[in-house]
C-alpha cells in the first residue's frame, strides 16, 4: 500500500450507561414484575441487554433498597419478588412469606425459626429489610433461621413480634 496506512477507526462496543441510578432501578423493578429472575447473575445480563452496566456490589445494593427476595414460585426454582408490603420496623404482616415459616420458638436467648425447605434465605433477608428493632441479626440455613435479639430485647419479645409479623397465632 504504498507504505501508507489506511486510517480506519477502530471498532467499539456499544456504549452502556452506568451512572443512572433512577432508570436501572425502575429496569430492574419491571424485569423482576414482568419475569422469573432466579439470580443476580440472570439480572445482571438483563440489564446489560437493556443498556446497563453493573457491578454485583451495585446489584446487591439495589435489591436491597427496592426490598427484593429471593422466594420460591409455584414450580419450586427460587426467583426474585419485591416484597413492596414490608414496611420500616416491621408494621406490616407478612402474608405472602408466612406460609413458609414451620414454626418459631425461643429458649431465652435465641429465636429459632424453622421453615420450607430452602426458604431460609428469603425469610431472613425479608426480616433484615425490615429492621425490625429488637432484631440483632438472622443467620439462615436451608429451612432454619437463627436470630439473635438486640441486647434490650429478650428472645420471648423478639418471638412474639416475629409471630405477629408472619401472622402466626400464638400458643
Amino acid at each position: 500500500m504504498n507504505g501508507q496506512q489506511s486510517k480506519v477507526p477502530p471498532l467499539r462496543a456499544p456504549r452502556l450507561r452506568s451512572g443512572r441510578t433512577a432508570g436501572r432501578r425502575a429496569a430492574i423493578r419491571r424485569l423482576i414484575r414482568t419475569r422469573p429472575v432466579p439470580t443476580q447473575e440472570a439480572l445482571g445480563e438483563l440489564l446489560t441487554k437493556e443498556g446497563y452496566q453493573v457491578t454485583q456490589a451495585t446489584l446487591s445494593r439495589d435489591l436491597a433498597l427496592l426490598r427484593a427476595v429471593r422466594i420460591q414460585g409455584e414450580e419450586g426454582r427460587l426467583r426474585y419478588e419485591l416484597q413492596e408490603g414490608l414496611t420500616s420496623h416491621g408494621a406490616q404482616v407478612l402474608p405472602d412469606l408466612a406460609e413458609m415459616v414451620v414454626s418459631i420458638e425461643e429458649n431465652g436467648t435465641l429465636v429459632v425459626m424453622l421453615t420450607q425447605p430452602g426458604s431460609a434465605p428469603a425469610l431472613a433477608r425479608a426480616i433484615d429489610v425490615a429492621r425490625l428493632p429488637d432484631v440483632l441479626g438472622t443467620l439462615a440455613g436451608d429451612d432454619t433461621i437463627f436470630l439473635a435479639p438486640q441486647k434490650r430485647s429478650s428472645a420471648i419479645q423478639l418471638a412474639h413480634k416475629l409471630r405477629r409479623l408472619f401472622g402466626r397465632v400464638e400458643t
